[in-house]
């Protein structure tokens, strides 16, 4: 009897780890989209939204007329949030950038250069923003303007600020600044076209980066980054301007297929923010580096080679860090500094 007892919680130990892993850890937490069917009306006299009514009245001087047009008959688009629920797992470097750099995009892109030759010219002299990378993120966000998005922006901003807690207090801003720049720009927010995480236009900005960064550059008394193409490529260059960039200045250096020192790998580590100075990855890495503008500190970016292993290393330039300040990736903006010399050429 005394071993029965003793060999009692051993057998349900046993019993237990024998479950799928699924049921040993409990119900899992069902996710935003779980929660909503497609179409389903947004209740407008929740808390919540009563409380965003009465900040754009007495803050933003909408009328009662004015949100009544633009809310009624909203609905939550369900496919937003399948989409922002799915786990997104950053591919290598030699699996990302053929998405974004190939022989047409790189044709395009210098028949584009030539096209807004005047254009281009005027953003370099004006804003001081080298041409080539301005070019080089117009074709990765938008492809020229041929993919802007095709969810309903309006519809967008407001399933996530309602049926996504995670971050509903982000999509609230987001929705504000939207109607905003619709007034400023006499836009119709309901015909807006984005992406599914908020993003519209050419220039595909969310809408705060919109109202903090885009540019009349015709001086026409509208912010155009759906059609206008001086407002598009000013608004792109104004927005690298606005976080460091100096014109004809390095973006990254080559500093080998593996880091030398302890501090170099922790601040790959950190991604975008580790920074170490030129002095430190020339004396580890036994590297001579171009001078750098202020001579400010350079992250540490490693780039995933093909299937068969291997590293290579960059240190990223201001100029590179002002690339990920548009998009924390340092392997878009790795992108967009080697699409922007394909375009260059031998220039």
């Amino acid at each position: 009897m005394e071993l029965r007892k003793n060999c009692l919680p051993l057998l349900l130990v046993t019993l237990f780890c024998l479950l799928p892993a699924s049921l040993q850890a409990g119900p899992e937490k069902p996710k935003a989209a779980d929660l909503v069917t497609d179409g389903q009306p947004i209740d407008l006299s929740s808390k919540r939204y009563q409380e965003l009514f009465a900040e754009l009245r007495a803050e933003h001087h909408f009328s009662q007329e004015e949100l009544d047009t633009l809310f009624s008959g909203l609905t939550i688009k369900k496919r937003v949030l399948v989409l922002m629920d799915s786990q997104w797992e950053a591919k290598p470097y030699f699996e990302y950038y053929p998405r974004f750099i190939t022989q047409a995009v790189i044709k395009e892109g210098r028949e584009k250069l030539k096209e807004h030759k005047e254009i281009l010219d005027r953003v370099e002299k004006e804003i001081g923003v080298d041409r080539e990378v301005v070019v080089a993120i117009w074709a990765i966000e938008s492809r020229f303007g041929t993919h802007t998005g095709g969810f309903d922006m309006l519809q967008t901003l407001n399933t996530m600020f309602d049926a996504y807690p995670r971050r509903a207090a982000f999509y609230r801003k987001q929705l504000i600044h939207f109607l905003l720049l619709c007034r400023e720009n006499q836009v119709d927010a309901k015909s807006v076209p984005g992406s599914y995480g908020g993003a519209f236009g050419q220039t595909q900005f969310i809408p705060s980066s919109f109202r903090a960064y885009a540019v009349d550059f015709d001086k026409d008394g509208r912010r155009d980054v759906w059609n206008n193409v001086p407002d598009i490529l000013a608004s792109i260059a104004n927005y690298l301007k606005q976080f460091g960039w100096v014109q004809d200045a390095p973006l990254y250096a080559e500093i080998g297929s593996a880091l030398q020192a302890q501090d170099l790998q922790e601040a790959y580590a950190k991604g975008r923010k580790g920074r170490v100075s030129r002095s430190r990855i020339e004396a580890v890495q036994g590297r001579q580096l171009p001078a750098v503008p202020g001579d400010q500190e350079l992250s540490v970016v490693g780039l995933e080679l093909a299937e068969q292993g291997g590293m290579r290393f960059v240190a990223g330039y201001p100029n590179f860090q002002a690339i990920t300040a548009w998009n924390h990736s340092n392997r878009y903006a790795m992108a967009v500094s080697e699409l922007s010399e394909l375009l260059a050429g031998d220039k």
